[in-house]
């Protein structure tokens, strides 16, 4: 989210790239909040049981593509899907990551970690939409949007490579992490 915040982008995408309007703009905003509801349904019905490492980098893998096919998309209906396979995306971190914090943490420890975890997820979608904010105005929306997608990628694949536990988090249910 601290790099992809395309969702900032909206309202130029709406006026100026897609040429979309109001109506428009609304069909987009509401595509990740689509894609990430019906993520949600998936995972309850069919949770995530081993793999969880690499299923958290993929999502935010796939966040990545979804926000570079979004900033090149010309189509409203490209654009929508993009958005909502962006939301889906995050979904599927986000699950992995709040499950993981709360099994490989400590119980005497967890309320504290959890709490430090929820302060970064609640401010990086906003300075997330800063940095977007910043780089839109040197880059351009479009490139704002392609920067967030690339960094999104290359952020996961450090990290990936820098924490190795974390990609090879296997289980969910506390037995194997």
């Amino acid at each position: 989210m601290l790099l992809g915040g395309a969702t900032a982008l909206l309202p130029v995408f709406a006026s100026d790239i897609l040429k979309v309007g109001a109506h428009g703009f609304g069909v987009l905003r509401s595509g990740p909040a689509i894609g990430a509801a019906a993520m949600a349904f998936a995972l309850s019905r069919w949770p995530v049981h081993r793999r969880a490492g690499h299923w958290m980098f993929a999502g935010v893998a796939a966040f990545g593509v979804a926000t570079i096919v979004f900033a090149v998309s010309k189509s409203m209906i490209v654009s929508v899907i993009a958005l909502a396979a962006l939301g889906a995306a995050d979904m599927i971190s986000v699950y992995v990551r709040q499950s993981l914090v709360q099994i490989v943490t400590p119980d005497h420890l967890r309320g504290r970690v959890s709490a430090v975890a929820y302060l970064f997820i609640g401010a990086s979608g906003e300075l997330g939409e800063f940095e977007t904010g910043v780089v839109a105005r040197v880059l351009g929306p479009v490139g704002a949007a392609i920067f967030g997608g690339v960094g999104s990628l290359v952020v996961t694949g450090a990290w990936a490579l820098m924490f190795p536990s974390l990609r090879k988090a296997d289980r969910l249910d506390g037995s194997q992490v």
